[in-house]
């Protein structure tokens, strides 16, 4: 069983930033993507990014692009989240999550197979 464990979260103003870690707990399981998610009470779970862990593609909701930029480090096994320019719509909790097999379409959370715990997000006005 893959374990996924978010950090980074926390508070922030507008406009500052903050990066989102996602570290994966078995170095050599196969994937086809991670992606960042998030949600807010009442809502329903909402795409963030995704990129593709062979090719490094990304794709980007289109709230946030321009503002934040998803990575990925093979090496340290781990998909970071830089959020810049954060506004206070930008509060929610943010999920990490992992999809094993190729799949058209990486930007609905059924797609995905693995998650982690969340990290909070809150940005204040």
């Amino acid at each position: 069983q893959v374990q996924l464990v978010e950090s980074g979260g926390g508070l922030a103003q507008a406009g500052g930033s903050l990066r989102l870690s996602c570290a994966a707990s078995e170095r050599t399981f196969s994937r086809y993507a991670m992606g960042w998610f998030r949600q807010v009470p009442g809502k329903e779970r909402e795409f963030v990014a995704a990129v593709a862990w062979s090719t490094g593609n990304t794709q980007y909701a289109d709230s946030v692009k321009g503002r934040f930029t998803i990575s990925s480090d093979n090496a340290r096994n781990t998909v970071y989240l830089q959020m810049n320019s954060l506004k206070p719509e930008d509060t929610a909790v943010y999920y990490c999550a992992a999809k094993l097999m190729w799949a058209p379409v990486i930007i609905v959370p059924g797609a995905y197979d693995y998650w982690g715990q969340g990290t909070q997000v809150t940005v204040s006005s």
